[in-house]
């Protein structure tokens, strides 16, 4: 993968702050969902002739979903590198995730309780970023349930109008195509197909292999 900052010459770097989220499927009705936000200053900008980046901030925050509730069943928060010692004084603060959803509200409801001095503003930060990977998880969830379970894979126009909303349940309204009055959604919800994502098609052709094969995975 190319990298997307490479280095300018012109100009001094003066931070670095990377955020990685991934999402495991410990079953079929549970999710691990992985974060960590870490912030690098450049080597020698802290402490001259250093050759090494100085890493101020590292933090990891593991999550345990339910499947399709999408509650947090258990939280756990990391200080892997902290500037200050008072910093880890508000882990265990961060129980109070257990029992929230980690769909709809959930940003508005990490800043009511953890904003401010009400908890770590890194971690924070973090658990906004961790959310939407949650949400795109749900698909992936039906894609290996179905690989596992073959009658899971009933055809759109089979299933009932509940079926058909819980498919999409997560999306509707989070972006111009997941609107409730879009072609999308109405094409679902008339028992419909849409278009395989765009990285699938390209991939799919470059395999030479066929779009129905996407029929294969998707549920």
């Amino acid at each position: 993968m190319k990298d997307n900052f490479p280095p300018n010459p012109e100009y001094m770097e003066l931070h670095n702050r990377r955020y990685e989220v991934r999402a495991f499927r410990k079953s079929a009705d549970c999710v691990l969902l992985r974060g960590m936000v870490r912030d690098d200053k450049p080597h020698g900008l802290y402490l001259e002739d250093d050759t090494e980046p100085l890493t101020i901030h590292h933090m990891i925050v593991d999550i345990e979903i339910s499947f399709p509730s999408m509650v947090i069943q258990s939280a756990q928060v990391v200080f892997e590198s902290h500037p200050h010692t008072e910093c880890t004084g508000i882990v265990n603060h961060y129980q109070g995730l257990v029992g929230l959803s980690i769909a709809r509200g959930f940003t508005h409801k990490v800043r009511e309780l953890f904003g401010g001095p009400r908890g770590c503003t890194h971690v924070t930060a973090l658990l906004s970023a961790m959310a939407p990977v949650a949400i795109q998880c749900a698909w992936s969830m039906r894609i290996a349930s179905a690989r596992e379970d073959k009658s899971m894979n009933i055809p759109r126009e089979q299933m009932t109008p509940e079926q058909r909303e819980n498919l999409f349940a997560m999306n509707l309204n989070t972006c111009h195509v997941w609107s409730e009055d879009g072609d999308t959604v109405a094409t679902l919800r008339a028992g419909g197909e849409i278009d395989p994502p765009i990285p699938v098609m390209v991939r799919l052709k470059e395999l030479g292999r066929s779009p129905d094969d996407w029929a294969k995975f998707r549920t």
